[in-house]
């Protein structure tokens, strides 16, 4: 018997089961609540630089503490999550977020750059549980076929979150933190450079404070909401087993590799588009503030594409094989890499928001690939995912170190690398599995 359509069983369910829909809609809150930390942070490895006066290199640690939370804290959250429930996951992620939002008084009061490194990493241990449990608890909120295509639109509003942190670093933040560059204000004298500085963090401390009291809300209507129990029954810890049946799939190993691939080209192309933008202002005479804030509006457009983009390819989906989408889309953002490297100017960087638009597609596809049928074994194959998130804290100080040391544009070509990996993943994951029907009769 020949093969079904790819379309027939997505359009033959419900993506979204009305029984689910309140728990989806509450789960689906928390990813553009972390949309809008990873999103808000981002312009900030420039901002920083600015503020203490320090090295691309040296502010890049900004994404190697946000990031490396992620991965610090995903195996221990996966197996809280395993032994407890999701809601339980989602409940701790919250509370940390929280915390580390609020850890940004003590921070700005201190007025040294490690404090405000550490808050970063408390806040993304929290963000580590709400991805660790969001992601497999939205693929169980219904049938296996729509599992992909409903974590694709659970993560469509991912990028709202994050065109919200987007704003509020460029309005609330860096339109209003001093204009003067970290040389620039290298030559103040000490007092009035440490003047301007605790003005600064001030200013970089008040959206963090705001949206942790906004994770406190939510994690009150989550508290008091029944949640549903999906793969929640099976509290045992087989750990050996799981991870034994986890390191014989080769879709899962290579999605765990494609998605570190992944982060680390979202991260570098996001931190680096403000100064890569700022650099194309500035050889057009513009002053370095005034450049700067020029430039941040494209971080916008790549975010608004990227929102965009996602809609449209949680819609394709129903079309085409998530593994083919995700190898077009890949070479695509290679072809758009290319006059970012060698061609410069407007063109490379309109060309580097055009990467935004190949991107969207690319986290929840991965994830869902890779955890496609492994069943209970999800809550701990999470935990390699989110792990995987590491290449966000990792590729971009490497990123830093070649602006540093070799040349801003030519810089790209780590994110190009990490795409050519992702588009050999989707080529491996192209051919469709066997009907989940014919699999289980």
């Amino acid at each position: 018997m020949s093969e079904p359509p790819v379309a027939e069983s997505p359009n033959s369910v419900e993506v979204v089961p009305k029984s689910y829909l309140v728990a989806f809609i509450l789960t689906t809150f928390c990813f553009a609540l972390w949309g809008f930390a990873n999103d808000i942070t981002n312009p900030l490895v420039e901002a920083f630089g600015r503020i203490f006066n320090q090295s691309n290199f040296v502010s890049s640690f900004v994404q190697f503490a946000f990031y490396g939370g992620y991965c610090f804290m995903a195996l221990p959250a996966a197996l809280f999550i395993k032994k407890f429930s999701y809601k339980t996951g989602l409940l701790v992620g919250l509370a940390l977020y929280a915390l580390g939002g609020l850890a940004f008084i003590p921070a700005a009061s201190v007025g040294e750059f490690m404090p405000f490194l550490i808050a970063f990493f408390v806040m993304t241990c929290g963000l580590s549980f709400l991805e660790t449990s969001a992601n497999p608890y939205i693929l169980s909120m219904g049938p296996a076929t729509t599992a992909t295509q409903r974590l694709n639109l659970a993560q469509s509003f991912n990028p709202l979150g994050s065109i919200v942190g987007i704003l509020t670093a460029k309005y609330a933040i860096l339109s209003n933190i001093n204009a003067l560059d970290g040389p620039e204000r290298a030559k103040l004298p000490a007092e009035q450079f440490d003047a301007m500085k605790f003005s600064d963090l001030a200013i970089v401390r008040g959206p963090y404070v705001a949206i942790g009291l906004v994770i406190v809300t939510m994690f009150v209507l989550i508290l008091i909401k029944k949640m549903p129990h999906n793969q929640d029954a099976d509290t045992s810890l087989d750990i050996a087993g799981t991870l034994g049946r986890l390191f014989g799939n080769s879709r899962y190993v290579g999605g765990v590799i494609a998605q570190a691939f992944y982060v680390g080209a979202q991260i570098m192309c996001w931190t680096f588009t403000a100064q890569y933008g700022k650099a194309v202002y500035m050889a057009e005479g513009l002053s370095a503030g005034d450049a700067a804030a020029a430039a941040s509006s494209y971080t916008l457009y790549s975010m608004v594409l990227f929102a965009v983009s996602r809609f449209v390819c949680t819609f394709l989906l129903k079309y085409v094989r998530p593994g083919a989408l995700l190898m077009v889309l890949a070479a695509g953002a290679i072809g758009l890499l290319v006059p970012v490297m060698f061609v410069g100017g407007q063109t490379g960087l309109w060309a580097l928001v055009g990467v935004s638009g190949c991107m969207s597609l690319m986290f929840p596809t991965i994830y869902g690939i890779a955890l496609d049928r492994v069943g209970d074994d999800a809550k701990l194959g999470a935990a390699g995912l989110v792990m995987a998130i590491a290449g966000g804290s990792v590729m971009p100080p490497l990123q830093g170190y070649l602006i540093d040391t070799w040349s801003l544009n030519l810089s790209f070509v780590l994110p190009l690398i990490c795409f050519g990996v992702i588009a050999l993943y989707g080529m491996f994951t192209a051919k469709a599995l066997p009907p989940l029907e014919t699999a289980t009769a």
